[in-house]
């Protein structure tokens, strides 16, 4: 399987593959890097000692430590949820552009708030910057998977979209070993706590500034009325004129999709929502979506995520730098099974296979982790070496066998799924509903997670394992596979007529038909698009 072997649903000009398309996907794709930091270095700092000598944590009993953890944790949560239905009106009235300008620098305000939690002031501002910055990551999860996937080729879309699950891994590694470093290198002192918090500022800004120097969607535009405009950025991002036939048939494409949509949806703000109550094939869609992040989120991974720590605790890892290291490890077999899937497996395999042999896989590793602990009990025997027994490292070999599993299908597959699969004028709705829905059940997890391990021990990972089992039904009687399928081309791969395992080949030799009818009218008679109906400078491709 080669990187380059690429599933087109028409031939594709190898110019439209460009440096452009990449950089501008990985511009909105820094939003992910947020995420993932955070997710991985603030179990990890709320663990450092200097943290808890500095808010007297001695002072609390467990189960009042583990609540204070837990709102430290799940706040950021709770504010990303709200965030992603508040980008469902920024990015119908702003776009997508403008619309992540203002949540990135939302995150980049509450970050800064967190920088002036101390002892003295207490635990106020660390909440209240948390809330901002989950406010901030909430609207960009929203907005990312849709601009990235309405600028892709098709036949690269789950690639370029996968640069939003590439950079949540690149944080993860960087907070992972943050935390590491700073519990190796530094005394305990407020520094010591403080500086994972104000590292948070350096991809913000990063995405912050890049945004200025990226196009804005042609699709936003075309639906904006805003038609030259749209048709220009089209060109820059393609490196074609508007007259390549290539261009030809997606401008076709983008018309009757939005003709279709002005017909039936709509193009107002309340339109979607009508649509969603009143149409069984958008709020089927919307079912999907928001499934598909429970499914996620009850792999175990966000609380595996955010409370590393006693996850490793709980197999027989002692010691908290030892830990701190071995979550590195972690983060860092997720990173590199992530560029493998980026690459590799999401525009190859597909979506819908990974999810289900991903499935599978983690299911029986976290079989096997449950069973070793429910037999062991490593954490009421520990080895007296203070090292881990032999089970114990079969027990982190198949906890690490699991990542290799989980991280290329449901770590990043839900978010390529849900930015693809919606129509034109529903998708920021459809994508606000589907990010808002991640967040609520990553707000779950993270909020109860500590105790579920308190009360249930081994039993966490046997629940979680048998989610993962019920998910591959889930996905086999109802997830129709998206890999190369144009974006206005969705509502016929999600039509009532076709079984999901089969509609993708189905629509596939639907597309070769119709795109070999469409050139043969255009050769027949000699159809162009009318440079001033565009304007001259939407003629050509600008000058780099």
């Amino acid at each position: 399987m080669s990187i380059l072997a690429l599933k087109e649903d028409r031939p594709t000009p190898k110019c439209v593959y460009n440096f452009r398309v990449y950089i501008s996907a990985a511009v909105a794709a820094f939003c992910a890097v947020m995420i993932g930091y955070d997710s991985a270095f603030i179990g990890g700092t709320l663990a450092l000692q200097s943290f808890k000598n500095e808010f007297d944590w001695a002072k609390y009993t467990t189960d009042e430590a583990d609540l204070i953890s837990e709102n430290i944790v799940s706040v950021y949560q709770a504010g990303a949820f709200f965030g992603a239905f508040f980008a469902y009106a920024a990015g119908h009235y702003l776009g997508r552009k403008k619309g992540l300008q203002i949540f990135s620098g939302v995150f980049i305000l509450g970050a800064g708030l967190m920088l002036g939690t101390n002892g003295k002031r207490g635990l106020g501002l660390l909440y209240a910057g948390r809330v901002l910055a989950g406010i901030g990551v909430g609207g960009a999860s929203n907005l990312t998977p849709i601009y990235i996937s309405e600028l892709a080729p098709p036949a690269i879309r789950g690639r370029l979209v996968g640069l939003y699950e590439m950079g949540w891994q690149i944080g993860g590694v960087v907070g992972f070993w943050i935390n590491y470093a700073v519990s190796e290198t530094m005394p305990e002192s407020h520094e010591q706590w403080i500086i994972p918090f104000a590292i948070q500022l350096i991809p913000a800004g990063l995405m912050f500034i890049g945004l200025f120097f990226i196009k804005e969607s042609p699709r936003w535009l075309f639906t904006r009325g805003q038609r030259a405009k749209g048709l220009q950025n089209l060109c820059w991002i393609r490196k074609l004129s508007q007259d390549d036939m290539y261009m030809l048939e997606e401008v076709s494409a983008i018309d009757a999709a939005s003709e279709h949509q002005h017909a039936t949806v709509g193009l107002g703000f309340w339109q979607p929502f009508q649509a969603l109550w009143h149409d069984s094939k958008v709020s089927y869609r919307f079912f999907l979506g928001c499934s598909l992040f429970f499914w996620q989120n009850t792999s175990g991974i966000n609380a595996i995520n955010y409370y590393s720590p006693t996850v490793f605790k709980s197999i027989g890892v002692t010691g908290t730098n030892t830990s701190l290291l071995t979550t590195g490890v972690f983060g860092v077999v997720k990173a590199i099974v992530t560029i493998i899937w980026l690459f590799f497996l999401i525009d190859n395999l597909g979506r819908r296979n990974l999810l289900m042999y991903g499935a599978f896989g983690g299911a029986i590793c976290l079989y096997y982790v449950g069973a070793y602990i429910a037999i062991a009990d490593p954490a009421n025997h520990p080895s007296a070496s203070g090292q881990l027994s032999s089970g114990g490292i079969s027990a982190m070999a198949f906890f690490y066998l699991w990542t290799i599993f989980y991280t290329p299908s449901w770590n990043g597959t839900p978010w390529v799924y849900n930015s693809e699969m919606f129509p034109q004028n529903v998708r920021t709705l459809g994508q606000a509903f589907a990010a808002a829905s991640n967040w609520l059940f990553n707000f779950l997890v993270a909020r109860f997670t500590a105790q579920m391990f308190t009360a249930m021990g081994y039993g966490v990972y046997l629940f979680f394992a048998s989610l993962m089992i019920l998910s591959i039904v889930f996905v086999f009687f109802l997830l129709p596979e998206t890999k190369g399928i144009p974006l206005e081309s969705m509502d016929r791969l999600f039509s009532k007529e076709l079984a999901p395992r089969n509609a993708h080949a189905v629509v596939m030799m639907e597309l070769r038909s119709d795109e070999e009818s469409f050139r043969r009218n255009v050769e027949g008679s000699g159809i162009g698009l009318d440079k001033d109906e565009f304007g001259e400078k939407s003629a050509h491709v600008e000058a780099v």
